[in-house]
């Protein structure tokens, strides 16, 4: 029987040093489909900030019956021009495009592309072509579940294949002709049972840039019980394999299995799960009869953007669930578990303390990116998210060279730094609370066979 992860934790006196603070990546994903949303909720790469992420991917291109890289909507052609138009706004932007194989259809799409060097080689070349053509500096791989549901056992060798093939062709390509490297990531599980099954990750990681958890849609509507689904902890209403659907326990065992943690980057949703209540129960694990009806805009049962969270949220009992340091709201017989900045926080405090590589957006269009509906400004999760990263930079340059800054007041305990005063003495004590917190983390049994992975993607 295998060990659970054994998580290396901080020195409650050391923070993260500014290198590894300094270097986190801040992804997040665009969807082509929302162009086609009612009113404020169209999104446009016009409605992208650029300044905003440190990478944006395209979700989706798909792959061909010809095993070749292709749009997947009618007007990409236009969409990928001014996606990557949107460097010329921000010359530090890298822009990736991402491949779908999350339902039945691109998954066996995937599958087929992978069963021979040579089907492999007509995607890898497409694939550059592509990229190239439009000015894209990355492929996302975002099949998440190779191997499982109906694809053969072999695909998990072939998807280690795969990105070693694709990985060698950027290199060559690169040298051949003098250009910057083509990127590779990979859009994965967080899903205990499907990363055993799929991923050679010792192998993959090789080969990868980074690799975005897709650390949200823990709980589905089929377990008839309310549950949030991108919970940072376990709580103690989890019993059986239930107790290991949350980032941590996604998090350790990527870490198990051989990833380094400087490539995890940890996803960060933009949405809730909604759910119908059945009794007067309100709390964790109350009866439901399933997910609660779709949203206005977005038009998916049980998965709210932010925006329509602000609106149910006007009215409603806002609890916190301390134990797993997110939020829901109740209204009526509606149901909703949602992240805010304070849940935000407490995930960005622990990317931090465990070195991971960096933040994963879905989505940008589900943020209120417009600022028309929740009072926020605009993108009020994301714009965030930016700051909280960025402190983690201040913070450590603070932290480093207090000894020699000059104090801000007399009686505040802050330090004068790049003319902010960074309250030193209060972040000291929450970080080194976090620490303690997570100094025995809740930690997941390596033989769980099943998760629920409802999402929007």
């Amino acid at each position: 029987m295998e060990s659970a992860a054994v998580q290396q934790q901080p020195s409650p006196t050391t923070l993260p040093s500014l290198s590894e603070v300094a270097t986190s990546k801040l992804v997040c994903y665009f969807t082509n489909w929302s162009q086609y949303r009612d009113g404020p909720a169209r999104f446009l790469p016009d409605n992208v900030d650029p300044t905003l992420c440190t990478h944006l991917i395209f979700a989706f291109a798909i792959i061909s019956y010809g095993n070749e890289l292709i749009a997947s909507d009618w007007n990409d052609d236009a969409l990928y021009r001014s996606f990557n138009a949107l460097k010329t706004r921000n010359t530090k932007l890298k822009t990736l495009l991402s491949v779908k194989g999350q339902d039945r259809d691109s998954a066996d799409k995937f599958s087929q592309m992978m069963s021979s060097s040579d089907t492999r080689q007509q995607f890898i070349q497409s694939a550059i072509t592509l990229l190239r053509h439009y000015g894209f500096d990355g492929l996302d791989l975002a099949w998440q579940g190779p191997a499982t549901q109906g694809s053969p056992p072999e695909d998990k060798r072939r998807f280690t294949l795969l990105c070693k093939e694709l990985e060698d062709a950027f290199e060559d390509e690169s040298r051949a002709g003098g250009l910057q490297k083509l990127m590779l990531t990979a859009a994965v599980s967080a899903n205990r049972n499907t990363v055993y099954i799929s991923y050679d990750v010792p192998q993959i990681t090789q080969y990868l840039d980074f690799l975005s958890i897709m650390t949200f849609g823990f709980h589905g509507s089929e377990e008839r019980l309310t549950n949030h689904h991108s919970p940072l902890y376990s709580g103690e209403h989890q019993t059986g394999e239930s107790r290991y659907y949350n980032v941590n326990s996604a998090m350790l065992y990527w870490q198990e299995r051989g990833a380094p943690p400087e490539k995890l980057l940890l996803g960060f949703p933009t949405f809730g799960h909604s759910f119908l209540l059945t009794s007067a129960d309100r709390g964790l694990g109350a009866p439901t009869s399933g997910f609660a009806a779709a949203g206005p805009y977005t038009q998916q049962m049980g998965v709210w953007s932010h925006y329509e969270i602000c609106y149910f949220l006007q009215g409603a009992s806002v609890e916190w669930i301390d134990q797993q340091k997110v939020p829901f709201a109740v209204k009526g017989h509606g149901w909703v578990g949602f992240d805010n900045q304070t849940s935000y926080h407490h995930k960005v405090q622990y990317l931090l303390a465990n070195k991971l590589g960096g933040a994963v957006v879905w989505s940008l269009d589900l943020d209120d990116f417009s600022g028309e509906f929740c009072s926020q400004g605009r993108s009020p999760l994301i714009r965030y998210l930016k700051s909280q990263l960025e402190n983690g930079k201040t913070h450590q340059r603070a932290v480093t060279n207090h000894n020699n800054q000059r104090a801000c007041s007399d009686h505040a305990d802050c330090y004068k730094s790049d003319q902010h005063c960074i309250y030193l003495q209060q972040d000291l004590q929450h970080h080194h609370h976090q620490q303690q917190l997570q100094h025995h983390p809740p930690r997941g049994d390596l033989h769980n066979t099943h998760a629920n992975t409802s999402s929007p993607m």
